[in-house]
Parts: C-alpha cells; sequence; structure tokens
C-alpha cells in the first residue's frame, strides 16, 4: 500500500502561482511514475502531468504546457507541481496518483487539494 498526501493547494489570483506537493509513504518501491491529475466542479477527472522514476515527463493537458512543472525527489518519495500564470479554469480540485512500472493504471490516489483562481 501507498498513501499519498497533498498539500500547497488555495486560494490565487488569476496570474499568480502555487507550488502542490505530494508527499508518498508506505511501499514507496512502487513509485515508478508519480502524477497528477485534476477535477473541476461538474467535470471529468483529466490527467495533468506525470513524471517516472527517470525524469521522463508526459503531460495530459496542452493547456498547461509552459506554465505548470512537474518535479520529483525520489529520496524524499515526493513530487511537486509548480503552477505558474494560473487563469481561473485551472480551478480544480489537484489529486496526485502513483504506479508502478508497467502499471497501466494508476493504482494509489491522494485524496485531493483544491486550487481555486480567482479572475
Amino acid at each position: 500500500q501507498v498513501q499519498l498526501v497533498e498539500s500547497g493547494g488555495g486560494l490565487v489570483q488569476a496570474g499568480g502561482s502555487l507550488r502542490l506537493s505530494c508527499a508518498a509513504s508506505g511501499r514507496t518501491s512502487s513509485l515508478h511514475v508519480m502524477g497528477w491529475f485534476r477535477q473541476a466542479p461538474g467535470k471529468d477527472r483529466k490527467f495533468v502531468v506525470a513524471m517516472n522514476k527517470n525524469g521522463e515527463i508526459t503531460y495530459g493537458l496542452d493547456s498547461v504546457k509552459g506554465r505548470f512543472t512537474i518535479s520529483r525527489d525520489n529520496a524524499e518519495n515526493t513530487v511537486y507541481l509548480q503552477m505558474n500564470s494560473l487563469k481561473f479554469e485551472d480551478t480544480a480540485v489537484y489529486y496526485c496518483a502513483v504506479r508502478d512500472q508497467g502499471r497501466i493504471s494508476y493504482d494509489y490516489w491522494g485524496k485531493g487539494t483544491l486550487v481555486t483562481v480567482s479572475s
């Protein structure tokens, strides 16, 4: 089992920045890919970006490229999401998720952290 705890969400004005963190504990050998998803009010959850242990990054949303940066500290089992130039449409609950090597679906999820961008 892996436990994930997100932090760093909050209220920010459009154009501002936030940094989300997700700390993993438990079976940390399963943290091959660590990623971020988001779910806006009334919408489906969407894949934002992920990074594997080797540093390879995959973006799921073109709208965040150039504004959102993912990073991870393998020693601390933590993944970060630096969000700059935030827009109203970035408002969502952001979830951290991890999957093991060779897995297609994400096996473990955090409870989410709310990001609210005021226009």
